[in-house]
């Protein structure tokens, strides 16, 4: 039976985050009581304040299904679609019961909540070339791709260009030269396509770039963000995985370099071995490392940031210099998992973004991007990995 909404009205107290950089006046809070039923939206409680109270209050809105992603907002300090937040949600969230709302992240302010799209985030998503490179020749009719492929692809072109990851980007907030989580995802998005015919060209350029797919920080805050689940971070690292397996791009950054040596260094101590990362990130990926001139170089610039970490007790002098030890069973352990992982014939990535049951035994299903199809719980069905 379809969803009814009996409750009554209910007074919500929503605080506006305000700024009109045209007026030279610095940003201020400004609150307002509206009336709606619980289950109405952040974006109507905004119209109606704007309505009922003040004709002035900046919101850009389009569709109010959440399919266009004009309303991304934050509420409460999380970045929301204003048209998919309901408004007993966004209370039950408030710190003080009153509903704070900004404007978006990492993108400058044109008016109240209102924030500067064309500037970063269009710009870095034409930075990626947003669009197909087709193969030559081009077929006299259509390009055949199989299922597999297309599901690959699928998770990325479920973006609806909100910018609520670019919002919350602690990458960008670092180096606002970033090219982002969404312009990324968008690049996977072809990059991953069958029909591109350019896709080591465009991985050399992001690998190659210092602010392209190796400034990433993992920090997961896009993936969390993001209100269609295209799960940007798990792009970028597909991307990563492509360009260093596939197309052995050892690039400039020390991406590649990098990687390898956080994989070897787990794989030998079962930890981290912190002391040992740079110098094998910069002078090769052994115990020899060290004595590479850029290895040495790039110790050198690091040591007073070691020699503070030192003093104020974050860094122990033993297990610098002899790494961490643990027991030799969970090395063992440990390496069984390297073992199974490496010796498999081909690279297994799990999308769980789209999920079905199998018309012959009904057993839940998620698509692969190495072409199979694994068995999946069914409460994962439809979610990101």
């Amino acid at each position: 039976m379809p969803e009814t909404h009996d409750r009554p009205s209910e007074q919500f107290t929503i605080r506006l985050r305000r700024y009109n950089p045209e007026s030279g006046d610095a940003p201020y809070w400004d609150e307002h009581t509206v009336e709606l039923e619980p289950h109405r939206s952040v974006l109507e409680g905004i119209l109606q304040a704007r309505d009922r109270f003040d004709g002035s209050i900046g919101i850009r809105c389009s569709c109010r299904q959440a399919i266009c992603g004009s309303c991304g907002i934050r509420v409460n300090g999380e970045p929301s679609l204003a048209c998919h937040t309901h408004l007993d949600a966004a209370k039950a969230s408030a710190v003080d019961g009153v509903i704070e709302i900004e404007p978006m992240g990492n993108m400058l302010v044109i008016k109240d909540l209102i924030v500067d799209m064309d500037a970063v985030h269009w710009k870095k998503i034409q930075r990626v070339t947003p669009w197909l490179l087709a193969k030559q020749p081009v077929p006299e009719r259509e390009y055949l791709v199989s299922k597999d492929s297309m599901v690959d692809v699928t998770q990325t072109m479920a973006c609806i260009q909100c910018g609520a990851c670019v919002s919350d980007c602690l990458a960008m907030e670092v180096d606002p030269g970033f090219i982002g989580p969404a312009a990324l995802a968008k690049a996977y998005r072809f990059a991953g396509d069958p029909r591109d015919d350019q896709q080591d060209i465009r991985l050399k350029d992001l690998a190659e770039d210092p602010q392209g797919i190796f400034d990433c920080t993992h920090c997961f805050k896009c993936v969390e963000a993001c209100p269609k689940g295209v799960n940007p971070m798990g792009q970028i690292m597909r991307l990563r995985r492509i360009a260093i397996d596939d197309q052995k791009i050892v690039d400039q950054n020390n991406g590649e370099r990098h990687e390898a040596t956080i994989v070897g260094l787990i794989k030998n101590y079962g930890l981290l071995h912190e002391a040992e990362m740079l110098p094998r990130s910069y002078g090769g990926n052994s115990w020899f490392g060290k004595f590479h001139p850029a290895a040495g170089k790039e110790l050198l610039s690091s040591l007073p940031v070691a020699i503070r970490a030192v003093l104020r007790g974050k860094i122990s002098p033993k297990i610098a210099i002899f790494g961490h030890k643990i027991p030799k069973q969970d090395l063992d352990a440990v390496k069984r998992i390297y073992d199974e992982v490496e010796g498999r014939e081909e690279r297994y990535e799990l999308n769980l973004y789209i999920t079905g049951y199998d018309e012959q035994d009904e057993t839940p299903v998620a698509a692969t991007a190495g072409g199979g199809e694994s068995p999946v719980a069914p409460e994962t069905e439809g979610s990101a990995s």
